[in-house]
């Protein structure tokens, strides 16, 4: 049988359709249509991940005259048998190494909390379903948990490139309290920031704003554009940042009040 035979025989045999499949995969329905139609080859990658998920040989796959995982090539002589021998058994060892290498690393601890794994790892340097880490503690290209970490990480406390939670601390942060190169939250900080309370470089605050370049409604900062502002020259004194923090703001919350003075007297 051809490889585009077996697909479409294995796939069957599975009970999946095509669009599963191509989920499973990662590609398009039309993608697999394709394979199946002989008109098209899938990558490497591809074929490895086919092998795993039909637990077949990659041999199997693209040797068109194996028609079954048992079968064997009798003809030739011992010479002949032992070097095909040899060169399957490196074949099947590299395809064993591509394999792992592409799976990466994945635990998940059989301890879990309201049905839920206490840590979930997914270290893989492919992306889909089975990429992402689920738990209390994920850890993962793409995590989702109570403490996520993670190039994508969503959680109460995430860290990541892109990270989306109550606490988030990542390049990209959005959440309650967030912090990072670019910042979006209830409180903001970072390189930019934006916020109700917003501090650090270029911050915008719809109630206060501390930073560098400052816009919003209290602001201070060297370049200010607010309602209430406070302009940096050759630097403020704590009592001055405090006064008008509270002369604007007469119920600021303590660590906030503490947390805009640190940074004010640190502009320049």
């Amino acid at each position: 049988m051809r490889f585009d035979e077996k697909l479409i025989t294995l796939r069957k045999q599975r009970g999946m359709s095509q669009e599963q499949l191509a989920d499973r995969l990662g590609v398009t329905r039309q993608s697999v249509s394709k394979w199946e139609s002989g008109l098209a080859l899938p990558e490497l990658m591809k074929i490895i991940t086919l092998s795993e998920i039909f637990d077949v040989s990659v041999d199997y796959l693209v040797k068109d005259y194996i028609e079954n995982e048992t079968e064997r090539d009798d003809s030739g002589d011992g010479d002949s048998d032992r070097k095909n021998g040899y060169d399957a058994a490196r074949l099947e060892e590299t395809v064993d190494e591509i394999r792992s290498y592409m799976r990466g690393y994945e635990f998940t601890s059989k301890t879990k909390i309201a049905g839920i794994p206490l840590v979930s790892i997914r270290l893989s340097r492919r992306l889909g379903k089975g990429s992402v880490a689920k738990g209390i503690i994920a850890i993962g290209n793409v995590s989702v948990g109570v403490i996520s970490i993670g190039i994508l990480s969503t959680g109460i406390f995430s860290f990541g490139c892109l990270a989306l939670g109550a606490l988030a601390l990542g390049v990209i942060s959005v959440g309650i309290a967030a912090l990072g190169v670019v910042a979006f939250g209830l409180l903001a900080f970072g390189t930019a920031a934006v916020g109700v309370y917003a501090g650090g470089v270029a911050v915008y605050g719809s109630q206060i704003a501390v930073g560098v370049a400052a816009g919003g409604k209290t602001v201070i900062g060297e370049s200010t554009r607010g309602i209430h502002e406070l302009t940096y020259y050759d630097g403020i004194a704590e009592t001055t940042i405090r006064r008008f923090l509270l002369e604007h703001h007469p119920g600021l919350w303590k660590p906030l009040l503490d947390f805009f003075t640190m940074i004010g007297m640190n502009i320049k």
